[in-house]
Formats: structure tokens, sequence, C-alpha cells
């Protein structure tokens, strides 16, 4: 027969030393505590937080403990959904032996994921918003394309304006004349 307690004392004890920083004894019956994992940071100094905490059951290791995630930093709700998904299936496939630490290091993980992930759609929105600027600066100097319709829409127009341009000279010159003092 197995004692019960005696393992959750050794699994809790050895969650102190594993996690000195961050680990949390909430109540001894029952055993309730908190593990605050954060991921590693990212590009920027970004990192993803959850507490969860875990009391455990009077049968614990052969049953699951319960957990819960008690407060979370920079996480969606999907990601919150995914994180006690991924604690539900890594309880079952432990059943019958201490989990804690699994189930901590798989949430470790998935922090890291969650990361990776963030950095990931950060550089696609940079990159995305490069091309959108390239398109825009292509358009820009593209103009409009030269036709033999176009061209010979802006010839003539070109033609109109330079006849202005020589008849406003030549009355520039006529009147000049008129006032020119002869010697």
């Amino acid at each position: 027969m197995t004692d019960y307690s005696e393992e959750q004392r050794n699994e809790l004890e050895a969650l102190e030393s594993i996690y000195p920083d961050s680990f949390t004894v909430l109540s001894e019956k029952p055993t309730t505590f908190t593990i605050t994992v954060t991921s590693e940071a990212g590009e920027n100094d970004e990192t993803v937080q959850t507490t969860l905490k875990f009391t455990y059951r009077e049968k614990y290791p052969d049953e699951t403990p319960i957990y819960e995630i008690v407060s979370q930093e920079n996480l969606d709700d999907n990601d919150v959904t995914d994180i006690i998904k991924l604690l539900e299936q890594q309880a079952e496939e432990n059943l019958g032996m201490v989990m804690i630490f699994t189930l901590v290091s798989a949430v470790q993980e998935k922090l890291n994921e969650i990361v990776d992930q963030i950095k990931t759609r950060r550089e696609e929105e940079k990159k995305q918003k490069e091309r959108e600027a390239e398109e825009e600066e292509k358009q820009r100097f593209h103009g409009t394309p030269v036709t033999i319709e176009n061209f010979l829409n802006w010839k003539a127009k070109f033609d109109a304006e330079l006849l202005e341009i020589k008849r406003k000279k030549m009355k520039e010159e006529e009147q000049a004349g008129k006032n020119k003092l002869s010697g």
C-alpha cells in the first residue's frame, strides 16, 4: 500500500528546492501551494508568466491534483485555455506518479513557445509593413504608363503651352519696341 502523505511530503520538499523563489505553500490540510512560472525573456525582454495553484487530493499521486491558474501576465484567453488542456493531458499521462514537476515543466515549455509565437507574429507584422511601404513607394514612382494616345495628348498640350509662351513673348517685344527710343 502506498503512503500518500509521505510521497506528497517528499515531492513538496523537492519542489521547494527546485523552485525556491516561486514556490509558496498556502495551506497544510489539504496541502495547497502555488508555483509561479515565467517564460524565458524574448527579444525585447517580453515575458509571459502564470501562477499555478495545486491542491493535493487525499490519494495523490493515484488521483490527479486540483490545479488552476490564479494569475497570468501577457497571456491571451486562448493561451490560458491551451495551458489548462496541457495540464489535463499531462496529469492523465502521469497518473500514479508524482507529477507536479512534470506539469510545471510542460507549462514552462508552453510559455516559451508563446513568447516565440509573439516574436514571430511581430516579425511578420514588421515584414508586412515593410512590404506595404515598398508597394506604396513603387506606386508613387510608377506614375502613368506611356501609350501613344497619352503621348499625343501630352504633346498637343505641350505644343499649345509653348505657342502661348511664344505669343506672350512676341507681344512683350512688340510693346517694348513701340516705346523704344530711337536714336
